[in-house]
């Protein structure tokens, strides 16, 4: 450690949110450049490239072959296939000294597509398994959480290509059995749900997260075995009822009503011969949508139960890939017809606004909404008969205590950082560059594509995020920068010789040691092993007099004294070796 390039910190960073972020950065193995960009120190690269070996090592054992592509690609294929415009902001977009248009791969699909198709032409190439771990690059708007969500990050990107859609299924099957394999071999507690596929595009699609209470992605599930993020999660219509002799709707007033809570408290305090709950109120709340990459903004009228708030996560997914914001002051200046707080289906209707609501919301259901007209509702609006929706939208939240969507139970609901995501492409990006194969009877063969995608640099995170304690970081032996951190706990010779002849016969014995010979007090050394996280700590010191060491383990805390000549065998047997 004298010669380590390390410094470890006592204070946390004051950008730092998360435990992962804040211990990565104290214990030296990573330093911020620039606002989700992130340099490797020695000790992180250590562990960056142990999980990025196991990664490969699970890809090359179901037959995918490691390629690697650049990071600066021309436009033109991502033209192609329209996410050169679907990705919007997000993309890194800039222009050589020709002004030929290039972007950073955010992902790299299209390319994949193009080099089988460059490559292969007959149904004899095919399955084919493809896969590289590269540097990816997105503009998020706010990256945060050090390199849990950052601008550039390591990426195994990975794409099957089949014959039929039989062959994709097991395409798909190998690279989910083999991602469960590589987050076991991490340490990692995980659940697999279902989710959306987004601007990827395709049909079936799961992710595997990483259970955090820090983690961005919520996801909810069922004692049944339902699982899902909540943005995937769909509700189920109930069926429509008669609207032949339910009462007139009534416009009323309703002063000083503007959110649901101070109008269910009006409503009951108006003697209208019935308990009102936020639940028989409609809440409607006003969006503009627009086409990504820029455009005319149209306005988007949305429709939830009252006691439901609306979830902008769930919104943009069932929108994908349009651009989705909630109005501003100079919006509804602009459409005096919208009357905040008293918004109703009639204005958007008259004024050709798109009007989405929720499933629930069938004909024959009679809500308390917005009169469009200042400290005014509608009793018993009908849906069916007084207005009519122009489809549906998930865009409420997911509570918990939901039914699951098949039936298995009520929901629970949980956080989580995504680590994989696993996609059935299908045809979409074959169809944008003709990707075919001839057919044993000489006609075209359209190839069916799978994309599967593990956050290699993200894992690293991950893990932190569930292997710490107070004192610092707890790495999983699988990715550990070291099997062994031996801590010279005293400044005679003696002690000093003895740390280093332990050292080397370690060495010798196949495991990687880490040795604290600085000119620091052993309170420093000790807090600096427990927060640097190697699973196995061995002080040699003053017990060394007596042919003893002192062997902790990080992770259960427990302290053994062991002979010194016994030392090598036991520290062996524990780092697996």
């Amino acid at each position: 450690m004298s010669s380590l390039f390390l410094r470890t910190l006592r204070e946390d960073p004051a950008d730092a949110e998360v435990p992962s972020h804040k211990l990565l950065v104290r214990a030296g193995y990573v330093r911020r450049v620039a606002p989700g960009v992130y340099s490797w120190l020695p000790l992180g690269l250590r562990v960056l490239r142990a999980v990025e070996r196991i990664v490969r090592e699970e890809m090359d054992a179901i037959g995918a072959q490691e390629i690697h592509f650049p990071a600066l690609l021309p436009r033109e294929p991502y033209e192609a296939t329209g996410r050169w415009t679907e990705y919007g902001d997000n993309l890194f977009r800039l222009k050589d000294r020709r002004g030929n248009d290039y972007l950073l791969g955010p992902t790299h699909e299209e390319l994949f597509t193009a080099l089988v198709k460059g490559e292969y032409s007959s149904y004899k190439d095919y399955p084919v398994m493809l896969y590289q771990i590269q540097t990816k690059y997105r503009d998020e708007a706010r990256p945060r959480a050090g390199i849990l969500r950052g601008r550039e990050f390591l990426m195994k990107d990975s794409y099957s290509f089949d014959l039929t859609d039989e062959g994709l299924a097991e395409s798909y099957r190998k690279h989910r059995a083999a991602y469960v394999r590589m987050f076991d071999r991490l340490g990692l507690t995980y659940v697999i749900v279902a989710a959306t596929s987004g601007a990827m595009g395709g049909s079936a699609s799961e992710e595997f997260l990483a259970v955090a209470e820090t983690g961005e992605d919520t996801f909810v599930r069922s004692p049944g075995g339902y699982a899902a993020n909540v943005e995937a999660v769909t509700t189920h219509a109930p069926p429509a009822r008669e609207v032949e002799g339910l009462p007139a709707a009534q416009a009323h007033h309703t002063p000083n009503t503007p959110t649901i809570e101070s109008l269910v408290t009006f409503l009951n305090g108006a003697d209208l011969g019935r308990t009102f709950t936020a639940a028989d109120t409609l809440k409607n709340v006003l969006l503009k949508t627009r086409r990504p990459g820029g455009g005319e903004w149209a306005l988007l009228g949305v429709g939830v139960p009252g006691d439901r708030e609306v979830d902008m996560k769930r919104i943009e997914a069932a929108l994908e890939p349009a651009e989705v914001a909630l109005l501003d002051a100079a919006d509804f200046a602009r459409a005096p017809f919208l009357v905040k707080g008293y918004i109703g289906p009639a204005a958007l209707a008259a004024n050709g606004v798109r009007y989405l609501v929720d499933p629930r919301i069938v004909t024959g259901t009679a809500w308390v909404t917005g009169a469009d007209k200042p400290d005014h509702h509608v009793v018993d609006l009908v849906c069916g008969r007084d207005f009519t929706p122009d489809g549906t939208i998930d865009a409420a939240a997911v509570r918990a205590g939901d039914p699951a969507p098949d039936g298995s139970g009520a929901l629970e609901a949980a956080r989580g950082i995504e680590i994989g995501h696993v996609f059935q492409l299908g045809r979409k990006y074959s169809d944008a560059a003709s990707l075919d194969a001839l057919g044993p009877d000489g006609k075209p063969v359209r190839i069916t594509m799978g994309s599967y995608g593990v956050g290699v640099s993200r894992l690293v995170a991950a893990i932190a995020e569930q292997s710490h304690d107070d004192s610092g970081l707890i790495w999983p032996r699988a990715v550990s920068p070291f099997d062994v951190h031996l801590v010279v706990a005293g400044k005679t010779e003696a002690i000093a010789a003895g740390a280093e002849s332990l050292a080397g016969e370690l060495d010798a014995a196949g495991l990687r040691v880490l040795v604290d010979d600085r000119k620091a007090s052993p309170g420093v050394k000790f807090a600096d092993a427990e927060l640097i996280g190697v699973p196995t700590i061995v002080v040699v010191g003053r017990g060394l007099a007596n042919g003893v060491v002192e062997v902790k383990d990080r992770c259960s805390g427990e302290r053994v004294e062991v002979a010194l000549d016994a030392a090598v065998a036991r520290l062996v047997d524990v780092a697996g070796r």
